[in-house]
């Protein structure tokens, strides 16, 4: 595991039993790994013994995305191959917008088949994953950033992005909270969606995964941020954080309040689906939600951080039937992929709000026999010209670095030569 020194403060746990993840450091400091925060001795014991085990196995090829909608569909409707001891469980990844989620349920699986982009919204409708190894299936229910109705009208977004967050949570066994703690703002409380899904299923655990904790310079911050989005209790025990030394040029701040008003803690919020407004007025009292199982401490583009993560899915899974036949990946259509990845050079690439307006259609796919690959054209549509020549570029040089850089990508997810070209039209 990759270890994380804190050298500037020390830590004391109160009354906590998941303090196996701390060692003491050689350097008058402490380090953690990023399964920070596991519940018992027990289960990290368990979570070691399963990674060393795996790492002595044959490295097994993730499956990938067939590139005929007919062949996919196929796959979709065989007959599980699953094993006489098949585990089963079904992952909702959810957070505010571009907290990390289809770029942790990317690496979860091996190959990119949701789209990433820096910007909000990036993924418009819910997509699911499948992560298949030995005798266990994790189904990743990857979802829209949670959001309300007033930004969906603002954005003119679609309005299944109201909907798919909760469906899909809905179907979980386990939820996972993201949350970017490189952005101050958003790391300071849980987002009010996010808390309000918390609220209303109650019975379903949940983890809360501390995301982007490379680009956190003072690595102390980041038990504050736990501390503050915790409400100081991890698996019905409270903990206490409690800093000890500091270096000469830190700051002055105030610690994290972690005593809350015991009422919070013992009589949570009312959870049925219909909130009433004394009941959503308490939740957004609330900093963060004290019924998280367990913590982690990652960088969802730090391969080994999320395979352990990937283990502790694969303890976690329970006996069940499998949904899917191993070679599944993804339940999107090959069209689907290709034109969210289209979606997300553009949104890469192009200003404020020009790539949410620009809507796709595929003309042309397909495969080649003699030459081998698959011939994809797409035209690109925008409402205005002034959009329809940012698009194109100068020269044409953006849309053919898009149609360059999306035909890789849909390479690497097809395994078979793409030649994506793009045109671009004003819509009339």
């Amino acid at each position: 595991l990759q270890m994380m020194d804190f050298l500037c403060s020390k830590v004391k746990f109160d009354d906590f039993t998941g303090n196996a993840a701390f060692r003491r450091g050689a350097r008058n400091g402490f380090s953690f790994n990023p399964a920070c925060f596991i519940t018992s001795e027990a289960f990290l014991d368990r979570l070691m013994k399963g990674k060393e085990a795996r790492a002595n196995d044959n490295y097994h090829h993730p499956a990938s995305v067939p590139a005929d909608q007919g062949e996919q569909l196929s796959l979709l409707l065989r007959q599980p191959d699953q094993p006489d001891n098949a585990k089963i469980l079904k992952v909702a990844i959810i957070g505010a917008p571009n907290a990390g989620k289809s770029t942790l349920s990317n690496q979860l699986l091996g190959r990119k088949v949701f789209a990433v982009s820096k910007k909000v919204h990036t993924t418009r409708s819910r997509a699911l994953g499948v992560l298949t190894e030995r005798d266990t299936q994790i189904i990743l229910l990857d979802t829209p950033g949670l959001t309300t109705a007033q930004k969906v009208k603002r954005h003119h977004l679609e309005k299944s992005l109201l909907v798919d967050p909760w469906t899909a949570v809905k179907e979980a066994d386990l939820m996972v909270v993201l949350v970017d703690v490189s952005d101050r703002w958003m790391c300071s409380r849980l987002d009010f969606e996010v808390m309000k899904c918390l609220a209303q299923h109650p019975n379903i655990p949940a983890i809360l995964v501390l995301n982007k904790v490379d680009l956190v310079k003072a690595k102390d911050r980041l038990l504050d941020i736990t501390a503050q989005l915790t409400c100081g209790m991890v698996n019905g025990h409270r903990i206490r954080i409690r800093p000890v030394i500091k270096p000469p040029w830190a700051k002055k701040r105030q610690d994290t309040p972690l005593d809350m008003d015991s009422s919070v803690l013992d009589n949570p919020v009312e959870t049925k689906s219909g909130m009433n407004k004394e009941q959503l007025n308490e939740l957004r009292s609330q900093l963060g939600w004290p019924n998280f199982k367990d913590v982690f401490m990652l960088s969802c583009v730090d391969k080994e951080s999320v395979e352990t993560l990937k283990h502790y899915f694969l303890l976690a899974a329970k006996p069940g039937v499998w949904q899917y036949h191993s070679e599944v990946l993804t339940d999107q259509r090959p069209e689907d992929v290709c034109t969210n990845i289209i979606r997300e050079k553009l949104l890469e690439y192009l200003p404020e709000e020009v790539p949410y307006s620009v809507t796709q259609s595929i003309d042309l796919w397909q495969e080649e026999e003699e030459e081998g690959g698959i011939d994809i054209f797409v035209k690109l549509y925008t409402k205005k010209e002034s959009h329809m020549k940012m698009v194109i570029g100068v020269a044409g040089q953006m849309v053919a670095r898009i149609a360059q850089e999306a035909g890789e990508d849909l390479s690497r997810v097809y395994l078979q030569e793409v030649r994506l070209k793009l045109s671009v039209k004003l819509r009339k």
